[in-house]
């Protein structure tokens, strides 16, 4: 039977529950959630009397696995628990006799309930077919940490804003996750200085305009507004957006433009295939939650036949690899790429 494996969330709310587990393994390429469950269990585990002789922090700089194990056999000194984080483990020369990881496998198999052992393990993984691995997932919690997939920010953001009591509009969204990417501590940095902002407001609501004086994205000419251009074949408004591109290429790179249009005309496909193209058909098709999602598509689905959304995706590919320096018969830049890829797609 395949272990029961954690979401980030289920961790979250176990551990403000009090409902503690004696070793979390936390590994993976996104540091976010993992300094993020390590800071909640550092703020949840101890009282602030009981820190001083119950908390152990350790550097994979300047520690072994043997220092680790010793520390968690340790009994918690009138405290319930005793908490030992082991932070940076990825960098312990595993070479070392004190510094083998299956070393770990007979305390994990019987850990003490009295000690919570935190193993931040960034930027690698464990590897799940050794013992050691199925001993924390019988005993303890071991988390893959994984990077948001570029499609999936906007909800990611959104569920964030929602968390935080933070409203915002479709566009607000769009406009950080082209923005900002999925580097999430730089986007929790950018939404801490917009509610600073919003603080003295009776509704927290995030604007395009506020995004735009305050976050130095522009809110007429993002990738939310080109892909809306698109969709409605307004070429004049599309180019004047390439154009701004263009002119500003530090904050807009082709490379993070290509995906968004390729995006939307992947998702045009399956509304041009779906049965029911209905603002409702459209947004069982692609998942989405809210009718305002679909309006573009049904733009899309009056401008462009599928056969003409299948010609954008190549040429989309095709603009991708010349920004890349593959098959390219010239130095274009990544501007000049993208008025080309625009023309083939209105015309």
């Amino acid at each position: 039977m395949a272990k029961k494996e954690y979401t980030y969330e289920e961790i979250c709310r176990d551990i403000k529950n009090r409902n503690f587990h004696p070793v979390y393994f936390l590994m993976g390429e996104e540091p976010y959630f993992i300094d993020r469950i390590t800071d909640l269990l550092l703020k949840s585990v101890l009282k602030e009397d009981e820190i001083d002789f119950n908390r152990i922090v350790l550097y994979g700089a300047d520690s072994t696995i043997v220092k680790v194990l010793n520390a968690a056999r340790r009994f918690p000194m009138m405290s319930e628990y005793q908490l030992v984080i082991f932070r940076e483990a990825q960098i312990i020369d595993e070479r070392s006799a004190d510094n083998k990881w299956e070393l770990l496998t007979n305390y994990v198999k019987n850990p003490l309930q009295s000690t919570i052992l935190v193993i931040n393990y960034k930027y690698k993984t464990l590897d799940r077919r050794k013992s050691l691995a199925a001993a924390i997932e019988n005993n303890g919690i071991l988390f893959e940490s994984k990077k948001i997939k570029d499609y999936k920010l906007p909800e990611f953001i959104a569920q964030t804003l929602h968390q935080r009591s933070i409203e915002a509009d479709r566009k607000s969204i769009q406009m950080l996750a082209d923005f900002l990417g999925n580097d999430l501590d730089l986007l929790n940095k950018e939404l801490d200085k917009l509610l600073v902002l919003l603080a003295d407001q009776p509704v927290k609501r995030i604007t395009p305009e506020l995004i735009e004086r305050n976050v130095g994205i522009s809110k007429d000419y993002n990738n939310f507004e080109l892909k809306s251009a698109i969709a409605a074949k307004d070429m004049l408004k599309a180019t004047r957006i390439v154009q701004y591109f263009e002119r500003n290429p530090k904050n807009h790179p082709i490379q993070s433009i290509l995906p968004t249009l390729f995006d939307y005309f992947s998702n045009l496909l399956i509304c041009h295939y779906a049965k029911d193209k209905s603002e409702t058909g459209i947004m069982n098709a692609l998942g989405f939650r809210y009718p305002i999602q679909a309006k573009e598509y049904q733009a899309g689905l009056r401008n462009f036949s599928a056969m003409k959304a299948f010609d954008a995706i190549h040429h989309i590919r095709l603009a991708d690899a010349r920004s890349k320096g593959i098959d390219a018969t010239s130095s274009l830049t990544g501007g000049e790429i993208m008025k080309e890829l625009l023309y083939k797609i209105l015309h």
